[in-house]
């Protein structure tokens, strides 16, 4: 009995052992993505489980929400369970069965491979990725216009970028410098120079422009606003005006300033963050913008309150977006602009308004054989021949036409294959002008009360968008223009120019008449486009 005992005890100790031996036991996977049609190895994004369901550290590999926890964005988001795979990697995984979800940049559909590494030391994987779309073989070149790093080393910084915009699937990238007081200490982004963006476009593959963040706070307010002024030549100072932002000085430098010197210097200047601060009617009114980004840090207004009250107000404002502060989502701009072109070069394509914005569905969209940004004379049409397509990884719902802000027509997305497609043909009146757009269903806001679409999200957690810039159609040499949208911007010049007098901090009348005259210079700008508007119609 005792023997028998004793050898019992001995075979639990030993299959105790071998039971941990085993969970200890890992196995080394060189794994490569590659084209599925060329077989070439491509960058792209990934994440492994284990039997369990759970997502592996992988230890090797850059993860890909790096630094986003550092500005607001909590370790149960989406993007902390992927990680970025730029090149053939070996990996150390537990020797069990696991399950590999991978994709790249937005134009592959994902893979789903299970893998039984159970006793094995070694194992190759290649993983083939199927391409839906190319938006490159039809000239289009994507951008993010508007991005910043902090509380990362320079050596996390110099992979992340190098890493990230590639897997991504992004051809440009805008890196720009911003000033806060004290807390620009640890923007590492500010620490890059103009050589430090040639040897990072020469050494990733990924074009990199520079840019400023020109901005002004009021204390306890938007303030003036902020606009990106992409390709500087020379950083605009002061960077950050207002002691709302910097701790000191007054309110009496307004944006239009930096604006016009950065335009002087040929930098392209696109306003930030939807219609946030109280100069960016002022500067649409009187042409001084080259697009505007929608969406550059989250959801927190609409197309309806920026881009279609320009448009409608008879201004041709392009769309464009980023992410600001780390690559937190897909966001891009795509610019048809041909082969490779320059940072420079494809800004000179989004400001003639040849482009549409996205965090993953892909758009193309014609009238008449024209295309965003051309302006269509439809004296003797009509009708007017609309053709919209859109391709996505996820479910995008469906695809809308927009006219003068509404939609008209939709076309509900279908799956095809590992993606999604849609396609709408349509037939527009051409007998009064207007303006076109195509895009995916919008982005709520969390609180509208008019939310009833399902929300569509992609891999991040991030709810999908896809929007062109608008095409115009013209009757009689007339733009569409809605007298009383463009009466109500004025009404909002006057109420913002009256705000700043009673409550903004001057040194002086002098000061404070140069703020206004920002406003004035306005309202007259803009009763100057009333009377020529109203007067074509008549």
């Amino acid at each position: 009995m005792r023997v028998s005992i004793a050898m019992t005890c001995a075979a639990l100790i030993g299959l105790t052992l071998i039971t941990a031996r085993r969970a200890d036991e890992s196995c080394t996977v060189t794994l490569t993505l590659t084209d599925a049609q060329t077989g070439i190895p491509i960058p792209g994004i990934l994440r492994i489980k284990n039997p369990d369901g759970e997502n592996l550290a992988l230890q090797e590999l850059l993860p890909r929400g790096l630094g986003v926890g550092k500005v607001g964005i909590g370790p149960d988001n989406p993007i902390n369970s992927w990680s970025v795979i730029a090149k053939p990697t070996a990996l150390k995984l537990p020797a069990s069965k696991l399950t590999v979800e991978t994709f790249s940049g937005l134009e592959y559909e994902t893979a789903t491979v299970t893998v039984d590494l159970s006793g094995k030391t070694t194992e190759n994987l290649t993983i083939p990725l199927q391409r839906f779309y190319n938006a490159a073989q039809r000239g289009f070149r994507s951008a993010n216009t508007h991005l910043h790093l902090m509380k990362i080393s320079r050596q996390q910084a110099d992979r992340y970028l190098k890493e990230v915009p590639r897997a991504d699937g992004l051809d440009i990238v805008f890196l720009s410098y911003l000033e806060r007081v004290t807390a620009d200490r640890e923007y590492i982004s500010n620490k890059y120079n103009d050589a430090d963006l040639a040897r990072m476009t020469k050494d990733s593959g990924t074009g990199f422009g520079n840019g400023e963040e020109h901005r002004h706070n009021f204390s306890g307010g938007d303030g003036y606003g902020h606009v990106m002024l992409l390709n500087i030549k020379k950083l605009i100072l002061p960077v950050s005006i207002g002691p709302g932002i910097m701790k000191s000085g007054t309110d009496g430098i307004p944006i239009q300033r930096g604006i016009d010197t950065a335009r002087g210097d040929g930098a392209t200047i696109v306003w930030c963050h939807n219609d946030q601060g109280l100069e960016d009617l002022a500067n649409v009114a009187t042409g001084r913008l080259d697009a505007q980004n929608i969406f550059d840090g989250g959801v927190s207004s609409s197309y309806k309150h920026t881009f279609y009250r320009y448009l409608n107000a008879g201004f041709q404002i392009p769309f464009s977006t980023g992410t600001d502060w780390f690559m937190y989502d897909f966001s891009r701009v795509y610019v048809d602009a041909g082969k490779y072109v320059t940072p420079q070069q494809w800004l000179q394509g989004l400001s003639s308004g040849k482009s549409y914005i996205t965090n993953g569905p892909l758009l193309e969209f014609t009238v008449n054989g024209q295309k965003p940004g051309d302006t269509i004379a439809a004296d003797n049409l009509k009708s007017l021949s609309v053709v919209g397509r859109g391709w996505g990884r996820l479910d995008f719902g469906k695809l809308e036409l927009v006219q003068n802000g509404r939609v008209i027509h939709s076309a509900d997305a279908r799956k095809e294959n590992g993606h999604f497609t849609a396609e709408l043909n349509f037939t527009v009146d051409a007998s009064k002008p207007c303006w076109l757009a195509l895009r995916t269903p919008a982005p709520p806001l969390r609180n509208d009360p008019e939310l009833t679409e399902p929300v569509h999200q992609n891999e991040f957690g991030r709810d999908l968008f896809a929007h062109t810039s608008a095409l115009y159609v013209t009757v009689g040499g007339r733009r569409y223009f809605d007298r009383t949208v463009a009466e109500g911007m004025i009404r909002e010049l006057r109420e913002s120019r009256d705000t700043i007098s009673a409550e903004y901090k001057f040194a002086d009348d002098q000061a404070r008449a140069r703020v206004l005259d920002v406003y004035t210079d306005a309202l007259a700008a803009m009763n100057q486009h009333i009377q020529k508007s109203a007067s074509k119609e008549k």
